[in-house]
């Protein structure tokens, strides 16, 4: 298969995937009214990771096919992040997370340093998301409000973008992130398939 028409294929399978990654994770939450085993610290990790990473990507004019999906992965965490705070009482605290991501991006571009510095940071960032999940399950060994389909789908995504970013700017911190990423999500993954068979059986009894 020619190497152009793979690369439009991964560009667009994992734009359409990140169009829904996080529907089903939204799904659970609204349907359970329940945020256990969803970490909050994991979320904002992760959003910080996100607005961090387009950021570098449009500051060096890359190719949007390589980040398009991230605006859209931005805004579901968005949702995600009202759901939590809804379901957790704590709703008001959205605008002080409004101000602060807002000025954290205006600042990101503010100088040259600080956005490479920020890039730099980006992957302890976005691999500290993963290990807030990881923490908030295994203290709570509870998967049931966790979607185990969401990080199936980020983890597809990840692969994906390692191969695109190899076909395109081969940029090294960007190729290293998503070799962790893609690592990480699928521990998440693991470990929320984990507690949901060790939970079946109670569920039975």
């Amino acid at each position: 298969m020619d190497s152009d028409l793979v690369l439009h294929v991964a560009n667009f399978s994992t734009l359409f995937v990140c169009m829904v990654l996080k529907f089903p994770q939204i799904f659970v939450l609204m349907r359970a009214k329940s945020t256990a085993g969803v970490s909050l610290n994991s979320l904002l990790l992760e959003l910080t990771g996100y607005v961090v990473f387009v950021t570098y990507q449009m500051y060096y004019d890359y190719p949007p096919p390589t980040y398009l999906e991230y605006p859209i992965l931005i805004a579901q965490d968005v949702i995600l992040l009202l759901l939590i705070l809804h379901y957790n009482g704590s709703l008001r605290q959205s605008l002080i997370y409004a101000l602060v991501f807002v000025g954290g991006w205006q600042l990101l571009t503010v100088q040259k340093w600080i956005i490479d510095l920020a890039m730099s940071l980006c992957t302890f960032i976005s691999a500290s998301s993963k290990f807030a999940q990881l923490q908030c399950l295994w203290r709570s060994k509870d998967s049931g409000q966790v979607s185990a389909l969401s990080w199936g789908m980020a983890t597809f995504t990840c692969v994906t973008r390692i191969y695109t970013t190899i076909m395109t700017t081969g940029d090294m911190q960007v190729l290293v992130r998503f070799i962790a990423m893609t690592l990480l999500n699928l521990w998440v993954l693991l470990t929320v398939l984990h507690y949901r068979r060790s939970s079946s059986p109670k569920k039975e009894d």
